[in-house]
């Protein structure tokens, strides 16, 4: 019996000869490099953005997919890394980025008016390498339209990024490229906050002031992760009772809006007061 198993061993070492040096030896896996993206809360969970891999963004709109893109990029360019950003529809507010923190010098933007002037982007500049990151912002297209990139094409794109430095973020409201992607992310909305609250006391002489948005709750939730292995709770499952939902990560996020540098603090009080009065 034992002579036939190793005769067996044998054929099997043969017939795979040139293409697996060792079909019975156990693979050693190296731990994936990975760099934080800016927010500690989902770097503590995710372990950070995979090097050489493909990192899915997902989520319904206003859930803080851009704040996320735009915290990565200001991280990478912060580490005097150069990065890339495939705008596929031309969607990317470079004002807003840099009072984020991102470095603009240091960033190539990709105007693309649709999804393959985009892909097409996104392979030209995986094989002209260079670059700590490139991101793909697919959020402004239709769910059903990016469900039918074909499966190949994720793979050709995560079999161009492995064995690189490089980072590859694809920002999307679903995720599509299935098993492709080393890490999987998905944030949801939870609760919004706002500049001024509603009078409790409301009357005919003042109207309700106006209300800026001052920032608002997401819960980031690990779908697939190369890296980290554990029970993963999902936003839209019921937990147990009594059981902790320590796997979804909740953080806030705060908008970068200023008053104008010309105004100073008298003209901010008119501002405030011109809000509150009445308009008739």
């Amino acid at each position: 019996m034992h002579s036939k198993s190793a005769a067996l061993r044998l054929h099997v070492e043969s017939a795979l000869a040139g293409r697996i040096a060792a079909p019975f030896r156990q693979p050693h896996f190296e731990p994936v490099p990975t760099v934080p993206a800016g927010i500690p809360l989902l770097d503590e969970a995710t372990g950070g953005l995979p090097r050489g891999g493909l990192t899915e963004l997902c989520g319904p709109p206003s859930s803080g997919k851009t704040s996320f893109l735009q915290s990565a990029l200001a991280a990478r360019t912060a580490s005097a890394e150069v990065c890339a950003l495939v705008d596929a529809h031309d969607a990317f507010d470079p004002a807003r980025a840099q009072s984020a923190g991102v470095s603009l010098p240091q960033l190539l933007w990709v105007r693309c008016r649709n999804l393959d002037q985009a892909f097409r982007s996104v392979d030209v500049l995986l094989h002209g390498g260079g670059f700590g990151m490139v991101a793909v912002d697919l959020s402004d297209t239709p769910a059903r339209l990016v469900r039918q990139i074909p499966l190949n094409v994720w793979f050709r794109l995560r079999r161009t990024v492995e064995n690189t430095s490089t980072i590859l973020l694809v920002l999307s409201r679903e995720s599509n490229a299935k098993t492709c992607a080393s890490l999987v992310l998905r944030l949801e909305k939870e609760k919004t906050a706002w500049s001024l609250r509603e009078r409790s006391l409301p009357t005919r002489v003042l109207h309700t002031p106006a209300c800026l948005l001052d920032g608002w709750t997401s819960a980031g939730e690990v779908i697939r992760s190369c890296s980290r292995r554990k029970n993963l709770h999902f936003l839209n499952h019921s937990t147990t009772p009594g059981s902790a939902d320590k796997d979804l990560v909740r953080f806030e996020l705060h908008t970068h809006c200023a008053l104008p540098r010309s105004l100073n603090e008298g003209e901010s009080l008119l501002a405030e007061k011109e809000r509150t009065k009445d308009p008739g």
